[in-house]
């Protein structure tokens, strides 16, 4: 009865023409949205229409909400799940957004707690997540990351894509796969990767994969998903593997989308 009251719900909310400002927002704002197909421009609209009626924004710290921060905050956690099925923010309630970066007062999790939270080693943040809500985020971070992907840091990526790994119940750096093969393939492909990111933090060598990465498993899966959807041409060419199972998960091909977007502006020069 649940699930056919909330389909109704959003059929109705689907009804309703996307807002031409919305567009305009995404266009001026979300560099990503100019590498989608028009079907896949779609496809997101649908997901942020549903995303902003369905969830709870609160603007914090003196920030003032406005449908431009819901719209850029939303654009980035629905191309996400662009290729996923059904609607994979069903338990998350409320985003929290303050004007810049926010300083938490130390907490720690009760053993009794229900909802898995990554709790962030430094209280001043960018962005938190946990199961059921809220996801906080920082206004200037979000739009810096919206406008800027060849950064390759995107604090809405990185919150979300905790938020896709722990549906299971664990904040473990796996997210519900599609299948054994894919599983089997993820555990080889992330644990090499995931240990020699962390030998690599130990020694001081950089690389392309954030060294924030080494800390867990988790933040492993959300530095890589920043990587997949910033910086995919190359980390096709550095982690082929990863890449691929990456691509496998999300069910996107960054890296062909960006390589037909650079293709496309170089003909109009």
């Amino acid at each position: 009865m649940f699930n056919w009251l909330r389909n109704r719900r959003r059929q109705k909310i689907l009804r309703t023409p996307f807002p031409k400002s919305w567009r305009d927002i995404i266009r001026e704002m979300v560099k990503h949205y100019s590498y989608l197909d028009h079907a896949e421009k779609n496809r997101l609209e649908q997901l942020v229409q549903v995303f902003i009626a369905e969830k709870n924004f609160e603007g914090c710290g003196g920030l003032e909400l406005t449908d431009e921060i819901k719209v850029v905050v939303a654009a980035q956690a629905c191309l996400l799940v662009l290729g996923l099925p059904d609607f994979q923010y069903l338990q998350l309630e409320s985003v929290l957004i303050y004007p810049t970066t926010v300083a938490l007062p130390p907490s720690r999790l009760s053993v009794f707690a229900d909802s898995p939270m990554i709790v962030p080693d430094q209280q001043a943040i960018l962005g938190m997540a946990s199961l059921r809500g809220p996801v906080i985020l920082v206004w200037d971070a979000v739009e810096r990351g919206a406008r800027h992907p060849e950064q390759g840091h995107n604090v809405v990526y990185h919150e979300f894509a905790h938020i896709l790994d722990m549906r299971d119940g664990a904040a473990d750096g796996t997210p519900e796969l599609l299948n054994r093969k894919l599983y089997r393939a993820w555990v080889e492909v992330c644990s090499k990767e995931f240990f020699k990111l962390k030998k690599d933090a130990a020694k001081g060598r950089k690389s392309l994969l954030d060294s924030y990465g080494a800390v867990h498993e988790a933040e492993f899966f959300a530095v890589a998903t920043e990587l997949f959807f910033d910086r995919p041409l190359r980390m096709k060419r550095e982690y082929p593997d990863l890449y691929v199972v990456l691509s496998a998960y999300y069910r996107q091909d960054t890296a062909k989308r960006q390589h037909l977007q650079q293709q496309s502006a170089s003909e109009l020069k």
